[in-house]
């Protein structure tokens, strides 16, 4: 991949910061919803969607083609409007998140989404449907690569492990994970909920090459997935350091904003913030 030069930097910041309002903007008008999770893991989807999955809507699900399981489903209006915006589905749909027969539910559902590769939701279990297609690309001998978003709350579970084992046991080498880590789950700080610290040496020790990034900054996270990808022996975790509800000042590092709409004046004041 080409580095990301200082103009490229600016285009993805403004492509993140338009999603952002997207995603409140949805979340406003369901009056439910995961705003907190949705916000800090968005920069990595525009990494993955804008700049490094080989992708094309218009043929959509056609082969060959990269793939990206958000296991942690609840934040489902970050990749709805990643999707929306690549030209997968009108952006119009955004405007029915969650309501009744609408193809964007609360939690992503392959049957009803264009572009939804995986139904998410119950935390743990995308990491083995990822490991699913891996190792079928592998076995079709495709060149597809398969990407993979787990929240720091989610790896408390302990399927992920088994999961994590599996990647590493039978090398797969075209799996990258990135772990969303700001730290924060439902019920308070991931620390003192169920520590899982040193996550980074818990990953090594599993057998995955591992690297950390800044979550937010697109440098970091590329120079982190090539590093990883550069092995090709094993799979490729990237501890991406977050900020629950990044970009909306009164969102961030709050555990109250995991799973709540903001109201009218609540809308105002986030995306006054997210246009200067």
């Amino acid at each position: 991949m080409p580095q990301i030069s200082p103009a490229d930097q600016q285009e993805l910041q403004q492509k993140a910061q338009k999603l952002r309002r997207d995603i409140l903007t949805m979340i406003h008008r369901a009056g439910s919803g995961h705003p907190g999770g949705s916000l800090s893991v968005i920069d990595m989807l525009v990494l993955l969607y804008y700049r490094v999955m080989r992708i094309d809507p218009a043929s959509f699900p056609g082969k060959p083609r990269d793939r990206l399981v958000l296991s942690k489903g609840h934040a489902c209006p970050a990749l709805y409007a990643v999707l929306a915006d690549r030209g997968f589905f009108p952006a119009a749909y955004l405007q029915r998140l969650r309501q009744m027969d609408s193809p964007l539910q609360g939690h992503p559902d392959m049957r009803k989404t264009p572009g939804v590769e995986m139904s998410t939701g119950s935390l743990g279990q995308g990491l083995s449907a990822a490991n699913g297609m891996a190792l079928a690309a592998r076995l079709d001998g495709s060149l597809e690569r398969v990407y993979v978003i787990l929240g720091d709350g989610e790896v408390q579970e302990g399927q992920i492990w088994e999961a994590a084992m599996t990647a590493s046991h039978y090398g797969l080498g075209n799996l990258t994970a990135f772990l969303d880590y700001n730290g924060l789950q439902i019920d308070g700080w991931c620390r003192e909920v169920k520590c899982h610290a040193p996550m980074v040496d818990k990953w090594k020790a599993f057998g995955w090459e591992v690297r950390e990034a800044d979550g937010h900054d697109f440098s970091s996270l590329q120079a982190a997935l090539e590093e990883v990808q550069s092995n090709t022996d094993l799979p490729g975790m990237i501890v991406a350091h977050t900020v629950k509800g990044k970009g909306v000042s009164f969102m961030e590092n709050q555990v109250d904003w995991h799973g709540k709409a903001p109201g009218d004046e609540e809308l105002a004041r986030g995306l006054a913030e997210l246009t200067t």
